[in-house]
């Protein structure tokens, strides 16, 4: 895919999953939309420049460009010795191998050999290549199943007697199936948003991935096998320092874990509160709240231990902390510089650098922020404004010449001549 047709958001998106949180170019390619080999070629462009991680904050999109692109490609021909795939297979069966210890006895052998990375990815496509079934193997603290349930619990308005119906929001767990659950009024973004920053609190931690379907709140275009993320669904993903990846469309197994889960909420919580009568959504979250104890502590039926001390033991010592502060709710948009190097949102107009007129910014929206990125650098932060048709200027933003205007203030003007001058002869 050419470079030009990438985001360099996505392109540091891309080196993030990578170094940061350490996932396979496999998931980063399902999570950012792009192809797995453009992945590795950022990758290997990253790792031939000599970036460190985190990057310097002063480097820009820019200057990214210019290092991960101006780079000579290597031709030089891999002279590392074949793998073995069906010996690799064949050891894998016997008990207690694994393909750490396959790969020391492979690097033994040949010291030239393939990293265990290398090692490990060529291994799972000859696999592919023999079964397109992929089996659905959930380590400690890796995934997080989120989706909305399909039956919803009706909300009475007191007043009226009018009913609403309120959305169920269901988290499972992928090694524990430990469960979170929760009622909303809609699936709108933020409710999606915060439903996400509940349940990582209801865990008291932070997954490796975070596995939902193709909803419309979450992902903006569910292509099968590269679904684009909202962008306010990967700044939260940023924030708590995960990864999102969606489940590929009509691909049943990505989501099976979810689907058990939602079913057993409709089963243990949403059956036994059909007959109770709701009044607001506090009083319904309350009850599932307390459903929920009972379900994450009620015995497993073919294996020992519970939900909850099944998580204990191995989800949760492995989830990452969360951040100090919980995540704000933010949206993004696109914005064009007006001539008077300002942006307008919600008919309040901001000040940006005088440079970028005519030029477009994303624009980053909380409750009390307005915040202008240009290339992936923050280039304005103001504070948000309801006051329509009104602007918020920073001095620092205009050209010297509007700076030196500003400044002649009615205090600066020369003192008016006397209101009673002498008369002149004529």
């Amino acid at each position: 895919m050419p470079a030009e047709r990438i985001t360099m958001r996505k392109i540091r998106e891309v080196l993030r999953l990578k170094f940061e949180c350490r996932l396979s170019n496999r998931k980063i390619a399902n999570s950012t939309s792009i192809a797995r080999s453009t992945v590795s070629d950022y990758v290997q462009r990253a790792l031939a420049a000599g970036l460190s991680w985190p990057m310097p904050e002063d480097i820009d999109d820019a200057q990214l460009e210019k290092i991960l692109f101006d780079q000579v490609p290597n031709t030089t021909k891999d002279q590392r010795p074949p793998l073995d795939f069906s010996k690799i297979h064949k050891e894998l069966k016997r008990k207690g191998v694994t393909l750490m210890l396959l790969w020391h006895e492979y690097k033994a052998e040949n010291s030239q050999g393939y990293q265990y990375s290398q090692f490990c990815h060529l291994y799972r496509q000859w696999c592919n290549k023999l079964d397109p079934v992929m089996r659905q193997d959930h380590r400690a603290g890796e995934k997080l199943f989120v989706d909305y349930s399909g039956m919803t619990v009706p909300i009475t308005d007191p007043g009226n007697g009018q009913t609403r119906d309120a959305e169920i929001f269901v988290a499972c767990m992928g090694a524990s199936n430990y469960t979170y659950a929760e009622a909303t009024l809609t699936q709108s973004l933020p409710d999606w948003i915060d439903s996400h920053v509940r349940a990582l609190e209801f865990l008291g931690g932070v997954p490796e991935l975070i596995i939902p379907d193709n909803l419309k709140s979450g992902v903006n275009k569910a292509c099968r096998y590269e679904p684009d993320l909202n962008p306010t669904y990967l700044d939260m993903a940023n924030h708590y320092d995960t990864a999102v990846i969606p489940a590929r469309v009509r691909a049943p197994k990505d989501k099976a874990k979810a689907e058990v889960g939602v079913q057993v909420v409709e089963r243990w919580i949403l059956a036994k509160l059909r007959n109770r009568k709701f009044f607001t959504i506090t009083e319904l979250n309350q009850a599932i709240a307390a459903l929920l104890v009972e379900l994450n502590n009620k015995p497993f039926q073919k294996l020992p231990g519970t939900r909850k001390s099944v998580f204990e033991a191995m989800d949760k010592p492995a989830l990452k902390p969360l951040p100090v502060a919980r995540y704000q709710f933010a949206q993004w948009k696109k914005a064009r510089v007006h001539i008077d190097y300002h942006i307008e949102v919600d008919r309040h107009y901001y000040s940006v650098p005088y440079p970028l007129m005519r030029k477009e910014l994303d624009i980053r929206l909380t409750a009390n922020t307005v915040e202008c990125f240009y290339k992936g650098k923050s280039v304005a932060c103001h504070v948000r404004s309801d006051r329509q048709g009104r602007h918020s200027s920073v001095k620092e933003h205009m050209p010297k010449s509007h700076q030196k205007f500003v400044e002649w203030t009615p205090e600066r003007l020369p003192p008016m001549a006397t209101q009673n001058p002498p008369l002149v002869a004529t």
